[in-house]
């Protein structure tokens, strides 16, 4: 909401994220950074009313099995079925509900149903790599998936990514915005992973490792795995383009 002070109207604000909750724009072991990242440091907007507000993006733009990426074809894809679920929070901790959740991945075999993914792993037939939801009245979401293949990419010397899930996500307005991805516990390619080592402190790096959730899991059909995730704040989940004030 607005207020007024001295007849100006004064605008709810964002509050800044520390520093190294996100990874800088620049990250020499990730390489494509260096040629696309900024040369100048940003330039710091004044928010204004249409940048605090609205819209949110609603049911209308979902179809009825865009969730579940396992039933989107005439046959099953091949794979582990998981279900990925949990609860979007704000900064002050309070959940954020009806928003839209987005996101896309690698099939089993570690490749992406794109054009410009060429290695040699198989393309799966019924599996597109991609889902949306909107969280609930009390900020929580879920998918329906299989479990993302390691890949190779040329980054450096035998460099494998993780097996990892891409999100992306609404606040409370347009221009709350996360890009993020969650990772898979005990992943033997942690160590050498320049773009989960590019977030400088290492309590906001586990924050994107997902939780085993045995109670969640269905029993003969599926393992579930929990990724709660907070848009801002000292406990947020980092972004994949966040600020960097150094």
């Amino acid at each position: 909401m607005t207020g007024e002070a001295g007849g100006a109207p004064v605008l709810p604000a964002y509050r800044r994220d520390d520093v190294d909750t996100h990874p800088p724009l620049l990250s020499p072991g990730y390489r494509s950074t260096v040629t696309r990242a900024p040369r100048q440091p940003p330039v710091h907007l004044p928010q204004r009313l249409t940048e605090v507000t609205g819209p949110l993006l609603g049911e209308g733009r979902l179809g009825d099995l865009d969730h579940d990426l396992t039933r989107q074809h005439d046959g099953p894809p091949q794979g582990q079925r998981i279900i990925v679920h949990g609860r979007v929070r704000d900064g002050d901790g309070r959940p954020v509900p009806h928003t839209l959740v987005e996101i896309w991945q690698a099939n089993a075999a570690g490749r992406y149903r794109h054009a410009s993914d060429t290695w040699p792993a198989p393309l799966d037939p019924h599996f597109d790599g991609v889902g949306r939801t909107l969280t609930d009245d009390r900020g929580r979401y879920r998918f329906v998936t299989v479990r993302p293949g390691a890949y190779p990419w040329r980054n450096h010397d035998n460099a494998w990514r993780p097996a990892h899930i891409h999100f992306s996500l609404f606040g409370w307005a347009f221009t709350q915005r996360l890009v993020t991805q969650m990772y898979f516990p005990d992943d033997p390619l942690f160590f050498q992973d320049p773009v989960l080592h590019a977030i400088r402190d290492p309590d906001a790096r586990q924050r994107l490792v997902a939780r085993y959730d045995h109670a969640g899991t269905v029993p003969q059909w599926a393992l579930a795995y929990g990724f709660d995730i907070v848009l801002r704040g000292r406990e947020g989940t980092p972004f994949e383009d966040g600020d960097d004030d150094e």
